[in-house]
C-alpha cells in the first residue's frame, strides 16, 4: 500500500434504545468500522437517508415509539435507503420474530444473547457480501 492510499472504513449504524447494548456493540465494532448510533427509529431514518448513509444497519426490534420492524419497512420503501443491509439484533428469538424480520427485507436476525464474537463475525460476513454485491458488474438476465 502506498502512503497516499487511504482505506475508508465502512459505517455501521446501531439502532437501539438500550444504552448498554449500544455501548457493547460500539465497543466491539469501533476498531474496524465507523460506528454511528441512534436511540430510536426516527433518528435512524434520518441518518440512513442523509448524505452519508451507513453501509449496514444493526437494528433492535423492541423500541418505544417506532419499533424496528416499522423502521425496516420504511427503509425498504425509500429508494435512498432500500439497498442498505439491515440485521435485526434483538432479545426476541422466536421463529416468528426472525421470520417477520427476514420477510421485511433484513439480511439477518441475531439475538442479543448470542456471544459477541459470533455477532461481530456475522456482521463482518454481511459487510463483505454487501461490498462484493455492490462492486460486481451488473448483468442483464
Amino acid at each position: 500500500m502506498h502512503e497516499h492510499e487511504i482505506i475508508e472504513k465502512a459505517t455501521i449504524l446501531i439502532v437501539d434504545d438500550s444504552p448498554g447494548s449500544l455501548s457493547l456493540m460500539n465497543c466491539l465494532l469501533e476498531g474496524d468500522y465507523i460506528v454511528r448510533v441512534a436511540s430510536g427509529g426516527e433518528k435512524a431514518l434520518k441518518i440512513a437517508a442523509s448524505d452519508s448513509p451507513p453501509d449496514l444497519i444493526l437494528l433492535d426490534v423492541m423500541m418505544p415509539g417506532m419499533d424496528g420492524y416499522e423502521v425496516c419497512r420504511q427503509l425498504k420503501r425509500d429508494p435512498r435507503t432500500r439497498s442498505i443491509p439491515v440485521i435485526f439484533f434483538s432479545g426476541g428469538s422466536g421463529m416468528e420474530d426472525r421470520k417477520k424480520g427476514l420477510e421485511l427485507g433484513a439480511v439477518g436476525y441475531i439475538t442479543k444473547l448470542i456471544e459477541p464474537v459470533i455477532a461481530v463475525a456475522f456482521i463482518q460476513q454481511q459487510m463483505a457480501l454487501h461490498a462484493t454485491a455492490t462492486s460486481a458488474p451488473r448483468q442483464n438476465c
